[in-house]
């Protein structure tokens, strides 16, 4: 911890220091592509070294500004997300689509992320495993509308487009962060700011701003304090819903613990278990999903809602145990879990299955039939 951790910069170095350690690479808001939504030179890297061949497929149907073909077929993907889900088809779509389903061009079809395999049988899908590119940008200009006097500017308007942290995974955005130092502002003033500021349209223009657009950027965005998290899916205004992202205290109630040692934080456990590069390219590989369900307005008009659901702590935390031990101890084994009412039982209960569904053992031998 900074020897000064009242301010917030202080607080956000210190993030970056430990992400940087559980393998996260440093970027540059300068890199960050704002018009798309994307660092550049990230996706054009992995797809390149980890799909040689068909990104020279991809070369002879376009051999003339071939990287700028990749990235306008790219961002067609993601916008198509702008759409009203009518099918599974459209789950491949948007920032998440993308990341799990991929991207087809003509005769070429590329992978935009290695998800961790579920054996080791596979040396080329491990070693694109590691290929990944997990990176962490902070002081993020996100906005294509910003004007150059706003960007230059090192007042109030220096910080109207800039979100602290934005994580990407091979160039997509996959969270956003604002932190605030409770010794300065609470956790409070983040939610509030991603509320009055932090808008899916730019009040000015009325058009979409790609990074904050529900399915077409990031797909979480996290309220940090030193004590607290919160997190929202979808930003809609003053009608954004932030959950808590909160482990309880010991004495049963809401929030975090103060840890003992004064060189840590009780948020700490969101980019040193949660954020780590493993821990979300399993989430996003395993846990997040778009649910689609039909609803009925007061005139009896039949529409669908949709929702990004992203684990809690609590939910994300018993799946990752009951999969650990079930590798460790083997099957037939009796466990009891506390889950209170209305917390997410069902979307737990679930994720477990589906996990172990597919779950090998060190012998790349399948342990549930």
């Amino acid at each position: 911890m900074s020897l000064d951790a009242t301010r917030e910069n202080n607080f956000q170095n210190d993030m970056i220091q430990h992400m940087q350690a559980n393998g996260w690479v440093l970027g540059t808001a300068k890199h960050y592509d704002r018009e798309n939504a994307l660092y550049r030179a990230d996706v054009l890297n992995f797809v390149q070294t980890t799909q040689p061949e068909e990104w020279n497929k991809f070369c002879q149907n376009y051999p003339v500004d071939s990287e700028r073909h990749f990235i306008d077929a790219l961002v067609v993907q993601l916008k198509k997300a702008d759409i009203n889900a009518t099918d599974q088809a459209s789950r491949s779509y948007g920032t998440l689509g993308v990341l799990r389903h991929g991207l087809k061009i003509r005769n070429a079809r590329f992978k935009l992320c290695q998800f961790k395999p579920e054996h080791n049988l596979n040396a080329d899908t491990l070693a694109r495993y590691e290929q990944n590119i997990c990176r962490v940008v902070p002081e993020l200009v996100y906005s294509p509308y910003a004007t150059k006097a706003e960007l230059e500017s090192t007042g109030v308007q220096a910080k109207k487009w800039r979100i602290d942290l934005v994580l990407l995974i091979n160039g997509l955005p996959v969270s956003t962060l604002e932190l605030k130092s409770e010794f300065k502002q609470t956790v409070q003033n983040a939610i509030t700011q991603y509320k009055k500021t932090r808008l899916p349209k730019d009040p000015d223009t009325n058009k979409p701003e790609p990074l904050l657009t529900f399915k077409r950027g990031a797909l979480v965005h996290f309220a940090v304090s030193q004590y607290e998290v919160y997190m929202a899916t979808h930003l809609n205004g003053d009608s954004t819903y932030f959950l808590p992202f909160n482990k309880g205290t010991s004495a049963q109630g809401a929030g975090n613990d103060v840890p003992e040692d004064v060189n840590e934080y009780a948020t700490g456990y969101l980019w040193n278990e949660v954020l780590t590069p493993e821990s979300l390219l399993n989430i996003v590989g395993n846990f997040i999903h778009l649910q689609i369900e039909e609803k009925e307005d007061w005139e009896g008009r039949i529409y669908k809602k949709e929702s990004l659901i992203f684990p809690r702590y609590h939910q994300w935390k018993v799946v990752s145990k009951l999969v650990d031990d079930s590798l460790a101890e083997g099957t037939g084994q009796k466990y009891l879990i506390q889950h209170s009412a209305g917390s997410g039982k069902s979307n737990s209960i679930a994720w477990t299955a589906h996990q172990l569904s597919t779950l090998y053992d060190q012998n790349n031998k399948k342990m549930f039939d």
